[in-house]
């Protein structure tokens, strides 16, 4: 329950940010525009809290947080008296109407560098790309990639950390191939690799980006010394304890950690004869896993210890941290990063070659918002910048109730001279209206089924 209520609050904190941002963007330049805005509004519904500015405008707290809006002096709507028409939006130059719209998007574009700005000052803890084993017969063995490789790029994309190897590798779902630059251990040179994705079958709901293409990153060796139980848990019940060596489960000697795995997994509510090596001193014990159930009904064991896993090399660590003024640049060129690849991803949902499972609603974007927060303010800033992006980009989406939209229409107008007429734009409304809920609600039921 409180790990509901952490999401929740986390999630709200998260989308009245945005919704903040994006509003203002609009208000913003309408004021510049010299258009009246009658209030501005985070949310709908009952008004909490409100406040009438010295310019006029009524800034609103209301109920329902799932969006917000700027209402602005508009002839098409009420009746403005003659000397206040001037400051109506449907008597501004359509350079300024546009600009208005748009700058909705853009503000979320540019709270996306300012977010990564204060992220690359505070300094992001990461390790270097390394290979650490590429599984026989892969896409990655075919195209030459090996143990010990670090990948530079990928079609052009600098990847300095895994967290860019994955955004950069997401972005060629439905591509034919994939080029990465790599360099081989023991060389400061780099070379090529193509890899052929004509047969890449990628399910994010099964598996990661990179598993799917035969790579695992590089990681510390685990021992199989317990260094962590979990109160109450199988383990401390069985009498296992921190520092405990595990050497044989049934008899059957244990030289890797995956073996215990895979055997308290499968075992789930059986008894299973654990040795282990205490203090030097072989000490013989009985563990009998607790049972839990899969989303896809799979009832595995799980016994609440984890293992000591020895430090990462000083030589794979860096800390993505930079001055003020570079820092600007790293903001603006993973924003751009973001932005392309969020582009690709609406493309490819819109032609098929992404499945529209994969697309992702408020719960998702909940459970991200929690997990984030619970990492610390930077990953939880840089989960914002990602959320902004997206929000920025949806909102360009070709759609009459979307800023995009009135975008459409405006480039219209542009072109035959003549707004749009009314009759077009209510029925672009009701089209992009229903598109729109259509959308919300296949990613409401990816959401659910993922619960």
């Amino acid at each position: 329950m409180m790990g509901i209520l952490w999401n929740l609050g986390a999630f709200l904190l998260a989308l009245g940010i945005l919704i903040a941002v994006h509003e203002f963007g609009h208000f913003w330049v309408a004021r510049r525009c010299g258009v009246f805005v009658e209030r501005f509004s985070i949310g709908f519904g009952k008004s909490l809290w409100r406040k009438i500015g010295k310019d006029g405008t009524e800034y609103t707290l209301a109920m329902i947080p799932l969006g917000g809006y700027v209402k602005m002096l508009d002839e098409r709507v009420d009746d403005v008296p003659e000397e206040r028409k001037h400051q109506a939006f449907n008597n501004k130059a359509l350079w300024q109407r546009s600009a208005i719209v748009a700058a909705g998007p853009l503000a979320n574009f540019l709270f996306a560098i300012f977010a990564y700005w204060v992220v690359y000052l505070i300094g992001v803890p990461a390790v270097r790309p390394v290979i650490g084993e590429v599984a026989p017969q892969s896409i990655a063995a075919e195209a030459g990639i090996s143990n010990g490789m670090e990948l530079k790029s990928i079609s052009g994309i600098k990847t300095a950390d895994w967290e860019s190897v994955n955004m950069a590798m997401i972005s060629h779902i439905g591509d034919k191939e994939m080029v990465i630059s790599v360099i081989e251990p023991g060389t400061e040179y780099e070379v090529q690799r193509t890899l052929d994705l004509a047969d890449w079958s990628f399910d994010p709901e099964q598996e990661r980006v990179l598993t799917s293409l035969g790579i695992a990153p590089y990681s510390p060796a685990i021992t199989l010394v317990i260094s962590q139980l979990v109160d109450d848990g199988a383990a401390i019940t069985a009498g296992l304890r921190l520092n405990d060596e595990i050497v044989a489960i049934n008899a059957k000697p244990i030289t890797e950690w995956q073996q215990v795995v895979d055997a308290i997994r499968s075992n789930p509510l059986q008894a299973l004869d654990i040795e282990v090596l205490r203090d030097g001193d072989p000490v013989k014990l009985t563990l009998t896993p607790n049972a839990k159930e899969q989303r896809d009904g799979e009832v595995i064991g799980y016994a609440g210890f984890a293992p000591k896993v020895e430090p990462w090399p000083e030589s794979y660590r860096i800390n993505l941290q930079f001055g003020p003024v570079e820092a600007v640049g790293k903001a603006a060129e993973k924003t751009w990063q973001l932005v392309t690849l969020t582009f690709d991803m609406v493309t490819k949902l819109v032609t098929g070659d992404v499945a529209i499972k994969n697309l992702s609603g408020p719960i998702s974007i909940a459970k991200g918002a929690g997990m984030t927060a619970d990492y610390g303010v930077v990953y939880f800033l840089g989960f914002l910048a990602l959320i902004s992006v997206n929000l920025g980009i949806v909102n360009l989406l070709p759609l009459p109730v979307l800023d995009g939209g009135h975008l459409m229409f405006f480039a219209i107008e542009a072109v035959t001279r003549r707004p749009v007429s009314e009759r077009v734009q209510d029925i672009g409304y009701r089209v992009g209206s229903a598109i729109l809920v259509a959308l919300m609600a296949v990613a409401l039921f990816n959401d659910f089924t993922r619960l």
